[in-house]
């Protein structure tokens, strides 16, 4: 089936498809960052459409499909007395600059990056998987088609992103160049980031043990810990923002090593210097392992095999890759911003193709803000850095696709179906 089909089924009903014979045993395609095998599957032709459903639409619809809104931004959350106070503190940061205003901002934006949607995948994934009739009824929420842990667990998971995100609002104050708001305030700020985001992580670790579950625990520390080796991937400046490697040539980049545990750290063979491994990697830990590890904990509670488990995982590493491969895309897709992301695939694949552009890049070692963006926008433009990105987020999204006929057809598949093609590019 292409992905038109697919776009079909999101719009209309469900249709019959053959569930995958293939069961990647293997994490290979999103870590290793090699060429996504789709060949045999039926998904492997990608096409493009002027319909397609709204991003908004597919993320409503399928909220409904799991009862309510999954976000852990709800009633009992906004009205405690901890969120409040740091909703207080905050207010004394507007007009400081302090990044963690931004992430704020994000934290309730209404779009395709919105971060509400990882639990609510999350959610989807439970309900699409079912699960074992050995469940008792008592831990079963009949309405939804979800079990209670489930619906603990992607809240777990959109509070470990969360406070992660809000960590990586803290300004480094040794710096230099602080930033152009006054340094009082940006100490302030770095205090409600710093509390703020251990809240948010020490609660979510005790949902999780409230979870009882010994391996599941091991499983989503293990996630908390990627997300940790992704702020320490590569080169940065001195406010810690990503810059990316200098490409190396193709005989001096060392071997590709093999992903092939879940819980282990993933080895960075072959990682630097080459451009579709180094942002495969690189997004896998900060993104694609917590949510490939909340989709494989949620088909573990419900009592389904370690293959089916795999397979969750897989879909959550690739979703989480076509998501990231997507919003790289944006800053080429309208008029040119002011700045971009300098480890985005596109500018990874133009550095890859001309390497004198990595003088560039070195301007920005003290701060990401003295790079000259418009010459590098120029550069994408003019080479085929966005024509393999969007190659690349097609092979992504076939992928899921693939590892999505795992699912009996259903609603949740449909709905996971409509945001995935929503997405494409």
């Amino acid at each position: 089936m292409s992905l038109s089909s697919l776009r079909n089924v999101a719009r209309c009903s469900l249709v019959k498809v053959s569930p995958s014979s293939v069961l990647v045993a293997k994490l290979r395609g999103p870590c290793a960052g090699r060429e996504v095998c789709t060949s045999g599957t039926q998904y492997a032709a990608i096409t493009q459409q002027n319909t397609k459903p709204d991003w908004n639409r597919a993320v409503s619809e399928a909220e409904k499909i799991v009862g309510y809104p999954t976000s852990f931004l709800s009633l009992r959350w906004v009205l405690s007395d901890e969120i409040a106070n740091v909703a207080l503190h905050l207010r004394k940061l507007v007009g400081s600059n302090h990044p963690l205003l931004k992430t704020a901002k994000n934290l309730i934006y209404n779009g395709k990056n919105n971060m509400q949607a990882w639990g609510l995948i999350v959610l989807l994934v439970s309900k699409a998987a079912g699960h074992s009739p050995e469940i008792p009824d008592m831990e079963q929420d009949k309405a939804a088609g979800v079990l209670h842990s489930q619906r603990a667990l992607a809240e777990v998971t959109e509070m470990i992103r969360t406070s992660h995100l809000v960590h990586k609002g803290l300004v480094n104050m040794n710096a230099p160049q602080v930033g152009p708001g006054d340094p009082d305030d940006m100490m302030f700020g770095n205090k409600i980031a710093l509390l703020g985001g251990d809240y948010l992580l020490a609660n979510s670790c005790s949902e999780l043990a409230n979870l009882r579950n010994q391996e599941l625990v091991e499983l989503m520390s293990s996630a908390v810990r990627d997300l940790a080796e992704a702020e320490f991937l590569g080169e940065r400046d001195e406010q810690n923002n990503p810059l990316p490697s200098r490409p190396l040539p193709e005989d001096q980049i060392e071997a590709a090593s093999e992903w092939e545990c879940v819980l282990k750290p993933l080895p960075m063979g072959g990682v630097e210097g080459c451009a579709r491994r180094e942002w495969a990697a690189r997004h896998v830990l900060a993104a694609g392992a917590l949510l490939g590890k909340s989709c494989s904990a949620a088909l573990k509670l419900a009592g389904h095999a370690p293959a089916l488990q795999t397979q969750g995982y897989l879909f959550g590493c690739h979703l989480a890759l076509a998501w990231q491969a997507f919003l790289d895309l944006e800053a080429f897709s309208g008029p040119e911003p002011r700045s971009f992301s300098l480890v985005g695939a596109p500018l990874a694949f133009t550095l890859q193709a001309r390497p004198e552009l990595y003088e560039l890049i070195e301007q920005g070692r003290r701060s990401v803000h003295d790079v000259d963006y418009h010459a590098l926008y120029q550069a994408v433009l003019e080479g085929d850095g966005i024509e393999q990105t969007k190659q690349l987020q097609r092979e992504h999204i076939s992928t899921a696709c693939e590892v999505l006929d795992s699912f009996p057809n259903c609603d949740a598949r449909t709905a996971l179906a409509n945001i995935i093609v929503a997405m494409d590019a």
